[in-house]
């Protein structure tokens, strides 16, 4: 009898024991969801900088919201993963109206803030993902200019790239929190007008530098 209550016993200590074991070691592999909060900040690139008006603030800042999701395989002693965003933003500029010269004279309001890319990573312990990332994105920004007599509300659609870096934790096998850092430039765009028609694509220059903090589930 003490014999089948000591392996009962045992058993059970095995039992409740496994999903901590489990949880000690997460792969870090398979679909996840995210959500995303952070600061914004928009501000015309190095070959649009305005550098003699000290006195004008040239960025535009805000917070950042959204989603994320995302696939994640193994690689050796490595991870590659494939994943995408959508995010929103309330960085707006504090200027009334102004000339369509940068994006630091107009009053500008972030739109939506689209991406997809690849990161690759490493365990920096069997709980911790150090990673870095890169990819496409896409935004767009409301503009209201003026000429002085009537003012002109237009849209604004920008195409670049994205590269960042950042750090996961697993809470468990499931949960997980993110630190990242990320900055995108955007190199071409094009104007949508107040009746619906769309400008030519042209080159512009314009940096977006962004701070995340992620809550995710690991599926």
């Amino acid at each position: 009898m003490h014999k089948g209550l000591a392996l009962l016993a045992a058993g059970s200590v095995i039992a409740l024991s496994a999903p901590a074991m489990a949880q000690e070691n997460p792969t870090f592999t398979g679909p996840r969801v995210e959500a995303l909060v952070g600061y914004d900040i928009n501000k015309p690139g190095s070959s649009q900088d305005i550098d003699n008006a000290d006195d004008l603030d040239q960025s535009f800042e805000g917070a950042s919201y959204g989603v994320g999701i995302g696939y994640d395989f193994a690689a050796g002693g490595a991870l590659i993963g494939v994943e995408g965003e959508y995010m929103g933003s309330s960085a707006e500029t504090d200027y009334d109206t102004g000339a369509f010269e940068t994006f630091g004279v107009s009053n500008v309001e972030a739109g939506d803030d689209l991406y997809l890319g690849l990161r690759a990573g490493i365990l920096a312990s069997p709980r911790a993902l150090v990673y870095v990332k890169g990819g496409y994105t896409n935004a767009s920004y409301n503009v209201l200019t003026s000429n002085g007599t009537a003012n002109t509300d237009t849209d604004i659609d920008l195409d670049g790239w994205r590269v960042g870096a950042g750090a996961e934790y697993a809470l468990s096998n499931n949960l997980f929190v993110k630190g990242e850092y990320r900055y995108s430039n955007y190199e071409e765009g094009e104007v949508e007008g107040p009746n619906g028609g769309e400008s030519d694509r042209f080159d512009i220059d314009m940096d977006r530098h962004q701070v995340m903090l992620g809550l995710g589930y690991r599926f």
